[in-house]
C-alpha cells in the first residue's frame, strides 16, 4: 500500500489521466449500448428485415447488459482510485 507521501504534480497528473480514462472507457461501453439498442429497434421496426427479428430481440435484451457492466466498471474504478489515491 502506498505510504502517506506528499504527492507531486505529476503524481496529480497522473491520477487525473487515470480518471479520465475511466470516464472514456464508461463513454465507449455507453456507445457500444446506444448502438445495439438502435439497431435492434430498427431491426424489429423494419419489415424488410423481419426473418431477422431475434437478432433485434437480442440487441434490445443485450445492450442493457453492456451499459449495466459499464456502470458497474466505471463505479468500481472510481472506487480504486479513490482508496489509493484520496484527494
Amino acid at each position: 500500500m502506498m505510504e502517506n507521501k506528499e504527492l507531486i504534480t505529476r503524481d496529480y497528473l497522473a491520477i487525473e489521466r487515470t480518471k479520465l480514462a475511466n470516464e472514456r472507457t464508461f463513454l465507449a461501453y455507453f456507445r457500444t449500448f446506444i448502438a445495439m439498442f438502435s439497431s435492434g429497434l430498427a431491426i424489429l421496426e423494419l419489415d424488410f428485415l423481419a426473418q431477422v427479428d431475434r437478432l433485434g430481440v437480442g440487441l434490445l435484451v443485450l445492450s442493457p447488459c453492456v451499459l449495466l457492466v459499464g456502470i458497474l466498471q466505471l463505479i468500481r474504478v472510481r472506487k480504486v482510485i479513490r482508496k489509493y489515491y484520496h484527494n
